[in-house]
């Protein structure tokens, strides 16, 4: 039964499969070896007016990792999730403060793990700038599971999904079998919206960026989320394979 509320459409809370080879299954534009690509640039995507866009917490690379997560997950539900109508200040919002744990303000002064401590930042951030509850807790949500890839049942909302859709397309992960690079469906958006984003939010060197953050991570908090991508019963000292991994991220390789 679809929910009366308004806010659970508006705020990008409307459940959608967790599993992305579900959400998938069948779509009849993402399907195949030419997927649709629509011949957007970053131009077709403007960053939306928020006090949040002048927060000072992260540093460069992560600012422009935030952004270019915002473009790439807005062309992707634009040209494959056209019904997806969720507000898209709360999908800025929630992309531009996902990885906001990382800074050094918070990384190093929590034993939370960075995602669990990003989202509650980024909720009381909204709150203090006025934000709505409804929308404070659609980002916060999206924030906390957006590391949960392995995660095959059950649903996400919206705004939840889109974020970790567009991660896939900024950062690589090959845990043992399982492949998950920025490869993986980068092909459901068109190389020149990859060319001209990463032209306007350059790279800097993010791959090794984010590395060392994961293992500057995995050093202070062995217990952290993080962990959950490296081998059973990991312990520090043990070389981070999630790190070497976002190191060998061969497609954003000619962009860094």
């Amino acid at each position: 039964m679809t929910s009366t509320d308004p806010n659970v459409a508006h705020y990008g809370f409307t459940a959608v499969p967790r599993d992305p080879d579900v959400l998938f299954q069948n779509h009849p534009t993402a399907n195949g070896s030419h997927p649709k690509q629509d011949p957007f640039t970053v131009k077709d995507f403007p960053v939306p007016e928020s006090p949040i866009v002048n927060q000072k917490e992260l540093d460069v690379q992560t600012f422009n990792h935030s952004n270019r997560v915002y473009v790439y997950g807005a062309a992707l539900v634009k040209t494959h999730f056209p019904e997806w109508t969720y507000d898209n200040e709360t999908w800025y919002l929630a992309c531009i403060l996902h990885d906001i744990g990382t800074a050094e303000k918070f990384l190093a002064t929590t034993k939370m793990s960075f995602e669990f401590k990003g989202a509650i930042v980024a909720r009381d951030l909204i709150l203090k700038l006025g934000g709505a509850e409804d929308q404070a807790d659609s980002v916060c949500d999206a924030i906390v599971r957006h590391q949960d890839i392995f995660v095959k049942g059950g649903n996400i909302t919206q705004i939840g999904q889109a974020l970790q859709l567009a991660t896939i397309l900024g950062k690589s992960f090959a845990i043992e079998a399982q492949f998950y690079n920025v490869g993986l469906r980068s092909n459901l958006i068109h190389p020149n919206l990859i060319e001209s984003t990463v032209a306007a939010f350059p790279r800097m060197g993010w791959s090794d960026h984010f590395a060392r953050v994961v293992e500057k991570e995995l050093d202070l908090k062995p217990w952290c989320h993080t962990s959950t991508f490296e081998i059973p019963a990991w312990t520090r000292g043990t070389p981070s394979n999630f790190a070497r991994d976002v190191r060998g991220n061969d497609v954003m390789r000619p962009f860094e």
